[in-house]
């Protein structure tokens, strides 16, 4: 049996992984496959079928509280999303939020399915490295209104691409059921689980809840249908900066806010007015004044990658901002970028230029996503 690093723990998954060819790498305290059969071919491989990526790194948390009014209430004086208003069933992206509105994490929070719940619970799935960081701070904002599970006898396991929804129609119900963003419990051979229609690609897909002890079986049913490859962490990055998506740590931290960040729509329309979370006071005087810098998105001339951290340069050669996740798009046949820049060279069409080794590499400020995405907006296959 193969042993992983000793600073790094091993998920259920992780001797399948190994079996399978699966490069392992240490990452948010795990160690996760990077790669199979290479990036560039498990990227495709998700946009053009299907791809099972192991997710279970993410912390899944259960909230309990009396009520779902009183449980939805205490959430919301933390988070800016609307959760109040979730269907039962229904899912929300938004942050966690410090008082000067810079963001601690971002995270999903979902109401139980019709049944499934009738009382307080909740469920949030937030990210590997900030799991203990938020129940903490979560805790410490409710005390005993609200109580904080972390279960760390779960997988989760995400089955991405356009056909991801007819290879689990063929186990399951859920993808007659849901539509993006809904989540319900389900059965597939015998083994329970929390399916939920959400993901990291930009593609269709799912995310599957489950016990570790039933993760590998689980795993190896996927694995039966032709259509399903593994994929790792190099092709769940390439993808989710293709489909636009920020990774925390990278594109946004504790000092940066939404407006800034460029994901508004992490607040609700409502309480953008109404406010009432921590930190509503430093985002509304944003909104009010407009932010001085933004993310964008930036496409590069040539072949050469532009990583992490190169710094963003204007017509001039002046320092204007720095890159913050870069790639070469597997789809686009192009370098592609997340940057942060004044938001007077933030408009669509700007020319700016990353050094890279002291050389400017030119690019243009570009809409995202940088490949459109194709989530499922009505139940079905």
């Amino acid at each position: 049996m193969s042993q992983p690093d000793q600073e790094s723990l091993p998920t259920a998954l992780h001797d399948l992984h190994v079996s399978q060819g699966g490069r392992m790498v240490p990452f948010a305290g795990y160690e996760l496959p990077v790669q199979f059969d290479g990036i560039v071919a498990e990227h495709m491989h998700t946009r053009n079928h299907a791809s099972l990526f192991d997710v279970s790194h993410m912390g899944q948390i259960t909230v309990s509280g009396p009520d779902f009014t009183t449980s939805a209430a205490a959430l919301e004086s933390l988070f800016p999303g609307n959760l109040s208003n979730l269907k039962p069933g229904g899912m929300r992206y938004t942050v966690l939020l410090n008082a000067h509105g810079g963001i601690e994490d971002d995270l999903i929070v979902t109401r139980p399915a019709e049944g499934q719940a009738d009382d307080g619970t909740m469920f949030i799935v937030v990210n590997a490295a900030r799991k203990d960081h938020d129940i903490a701070l979560m805790r410490a904002a409710l005390g005993d209104r609200l109580q904080f599970t972390l279960h760390e006898s779960k997988s989760l396991l995400a089955l991405q691409g356009p056909q991801a929804a007819s290879v689990l129609d063929a186990l399951c119900e859920a993808p007659r059921k849901l539509a993006f963003m809904q989540s319900a419990p389900d059965e597939i051979e015998g083994i329970a689980c929390q399916v939920s229609r959400c993901g990291y690609t930009g593609e269709d897909g799912f995310e599957l809840s489950v016990a570790n002890a039933d993760a590998v079986r689980l795993a190896e049913i996927l694995y039966g249908d032709d259509r399903v490859r593994p994929a790792g962490l190099g092709a769940r990055d390439s993808l989710r900066l293709e489909a636009g998506l920020c990774l925390y740590g990278h594109d946004m931290n504790d000092s940066i806010d939404p407006v800034t960040a460029n994901i508004l729509f992490a607040i609700g329309k409502k309480r953008r007015t109404e406010g009432g979370y921590r930190g509503a006071d430093a985002v509304s005087q944003v909104l009010r004044q407009g932010p001085v810098m933004r993310r964008i998105g930036i496409v590069f001339e040539g072949r050469r990658p532009v990583r992490e951290g190169s710094v963003i340069v204007d017509a001039q050669g002046k320092s204007v901002g720095h890159v913050t996740s870069g790639t070469f798009s597997p789809c686009l046949k192009e370098p592609i970028a997340m940057a942060y820049v004044p938001v007077a060279l933030a408009e669509t069409g700007t020319s700016l230029a990353a050094m890279v080794r002291g050389t400017p590499v030119a690019g243009t400020v570009t809409d995202m996503p940088f490949v459109a995405q194709n989530y499922a907006r009505t139940p079905g296959v």
